[in-house]
């Protein structure tokens, strides 16, 4: 039975497809290739400074992150703690860092409410909106985070919890977005076949499924 916090990043591969987060998440496969390689050092470059202090703004990089509502962990790129003019704690606003370019599926927007939601549960302040970093662009795009995105963002980290816990890997049918997936090779869609790992679709099954969740005090 799962117990532990799953990572965030978990979300985002679950709605890429489902079918890798259960092979990273459940299985424990991993493969490289070009795409990874490059976000990776993009990761820990990010990564990499500790504390920077400029004025009216304090960023901590690296920063562990927990929730025991979401059943989530992980580490953010950067947050940023912005001073607001008036009297008040500082703001947090996290930035994750991408290798590529805005997608669009909602994986990434949701990675970064995850990050959102810790941080709010962490630090008892709201977080209103955080920003990702795109390299192949080099500029940030804001994402201010309403409450469709914080709601897909729990049901997400839910499905995932679930979907972890059955143990089960999903199969999947082949799609364009398979050739640039790293585990290409270890998936074999083509042999797999079965139902369509189409995110929305699976996420709605696992969720009408979990009425019946024999975990009831999993939160929420």
């Amino acid at each position: 039975m799962l117990t532990d916090p799953v990572p965030i990043s978990a979300l985002q591969h679950y709605l890429f497809c489902p079918r890798q987060c259960a092979l990273i998440h459940l299985e424990g496969q991993w493969a490289e290739n070009r795409l990874t390689v490059e976000g990776r050092h993009i990761h820990d470059r990010a990564h990499d400074g500790g504390i920077e202090r400029r004025p009216g703004v304090r960023i901590a990089r690296g920063l562990a992150l927990r929730s025991d509502r979401l059943g989530v962990r992980g580490v953010a790129d950067v947050v940023e703690f912005h001073q607001p003019r008036g009297p008040g704690p500082p703001v947090p606003f996290p930035v994750e860092y991408k290798r590529g370019r805005p997608k669009r599926h909602h994986a990434d927007r949701v990675q970064l409410c995850a990050q959102a939601l810790c941080l709010e549960e962490m630090l008892g302040v709201p977080v209103p909106a955080g920003a990702l970093y795109y390299h192949t662009r080099r500029r940030r795009d804001e994402v201010g985070f309403d409450e469709t995105l914080r709601t897909l963002t729990k049901d997400t980290a839910r499905a995932v919890t679930l979907l972890l816990r059955a143990g089960v890997t999903p199969r999947v049918r082949r799609e364009k977005k398979c050739e640039r997936c790293s585990l290409l090779h270890l998936c074999l869609p083509d042999a797999t076949g079965g139902r369509a790992g189409r995110a929305s679709a699976y996420l709605a099954r696992m969720l009408t499924d979990s009425r019946d969740d024999p975990y009831p005090d999993h939160p929420s």
